[in-house]
């Protein structure tokens, strides 16, 4: 079905073309989703997307020895403090400069 606009002007009284296409339109469901279903091979090609880029994403366990003040500060971030220190651990590997104060 093809979208049809149309602008009236509010200080002009209908015409009797206007109230019937208004009518008419009434009888018609509102279609708010604008998107075609998507066909079984382009949901293919989005599963495959998606798990070719799941390596990438997985988390890996490692063991890493901190003080007892490091591990309290972390705990006292609240629920979550580990993905917390996995952010701040990537942010300082990938800024050259703020690495180099460590090593």
């Amino acid at each position: 079905m093809a979208i049809k606009k149309y602008v009236l002007d509010p200080d002009q009284e209908l015409t009797n073309e206007q109230i019937l296409m208004i009518r008419e339109a009434a009888k018609h469901p509102v279609v708010t989703d604008d998107n075609p279903e998507l066909t079984d091979e382009q949901l293919a090609l989005m599963r495959r997307v998606h798990e070719s880029r799941r390596a990438e994403r997985r988390r890996q366990n490692v063991t890493l020895r901190l003080t007892p003040q490091a591990i309290q500060k972390a705990k006292a971030l609240g629920k979550g403090y580990s993905g917390i220190l996995s952010r701040i651990v990537e942010s300082i590997l990938n800024d050259p400069a703020e690495l180099s104060k460590y090593l």
